[in-house]
């Protein structure tokens, strides 16, 4: 079966787990203290105005990414309060308190609220005033933002590498490659057993890391149609333009995914695989058995809302 025959689904890793979403559900597989596997599904409600807005292009991927962030917040949550449960459950009795929260938010919060504080507000103005900085020796407008871009690119690398050294960040990592392992096999066609989704590439151009390298990139050319002095100006287009960038960087990760398979061409999204190799890693055989168990259950639930459909017409 060729690729653009099958549905395209998303996913995303979360604490001991992998979340995959297809049209009508999204399913969640963990792999408790236990060994056993505990699920949470839930399923994709469907907004006519959200439906409509997802059709527009450059505001589409604005709208995508705030519908995935509500649906992945549920999912994070069943992960991390199941996470929680089974660390408490080995804890001494008289440290089963509400502080072992602690550890859990510093791990996970580090992907979500503090990643969402740094790319919007240290990520985006630390570069500019370093730039700026630098002005006498890049005085050109030209110069300016291609530092600009180079001091963003820095800071990204940094991030991801200094939170993947934490052992519970390595681990979502490393689900986060099982789940592009699972989608690849999937799209090859290949049973999905661990052998065959070991085999498969961690790295998949959809990939959401791609996503944030290609807001870098594209950043760097739409900034050259905005001034760059004076520097409270420039301060507030790169704010006001966040949505700009963020628009026009999901329709180039949407070409690029296009042309992967196009001799050449296919180059066009390596940029956004090498950053991958930071943010997933190989996964083990135990973690690739429950990102299959998710989405093997997330095929099931589709495929019973389509044979509902079916019946009814």
């Amino acid at each position: 079966m060729k690729n653009e025959t099958k549905p395209m689904y998303g996913g995303q890793a979360v604490v001991e787990g992998v979340m995959f979403a297809g049209k009508a559900h999204s399913v969640t597989a963990i792999r408790r203290k236990d060994r056993s596997i505990e699920y949470f599904r839930l399923p994709r409600q469907t907004n006519p105005t959200l439906a409509f807005l997802k059709k527009i292009p450059f505001i589409r991927g604005i709208v995508a990414m705030i519908e995935a962030s509500a649906n992945g917040a549920k999912h994070l949550q069943f992960a991390s309060e199941r996470y929680e449960l089974d660390e408490n459950e080995e804890a001494p009795q008289e440290t089963k308190t509400k502080p072992s929260k602690l550890s859990l938010v510093l791990g996970v919060a580090v992907v979500g609220v503090l990643s969402f504080l740094f790319a919007k507000t240290i990520f985006t103005l630390v570069p500019v005033f370093l730039a700026a900085s630098l002005k006498p020796l890049f005085p050109t407008k030209m110069a300016q933002i291609f530092v600009e871009g180079i001091f963003k690119l820095v800071l990204l690398l940094a991030y991801i590498y200094f939170i993947s050294l934490t052992p519970i960040i390595k681990r979502v990592f490393q689900y986060h490659g099982a789940e592009h392992k699972v989608i690849n096999a999937f799209e090859a066609g290949l049973p999905l057993t661990v052998e065959n989704v070991q085999r498969s590439s961690r790295l998949h151009y959809r990939c959401g890391s791609s996503f944030i390298l290609f807001t870098v990139i594209v950043g760097v050319f739409v900034y050259m149609f905005v001034p760059t002095d004076p520097l409270w100006l420039r301060v507030v287009n790169r704010l006001a333009l966040i949505p700009v960038v963020l628009g026009i960087s999901f329709e180039v990760l949407q070409f690029t995914n296009k042309l992967r398979d196009i001799p050449v061409l296919r180059w066009l999204g390596y940029p956004g695989l090498w950053l991958q190799l930071l943010t997933t890693k190989e996964p083990t055989d135990d973690q690739v058995e429950v990102a299959i168990a998710s989405f093997q259950e997330l095929l099931r639930l589709e495929e019973n809302v389509e044979s509902e459909t079916k019946a009814v017409q």
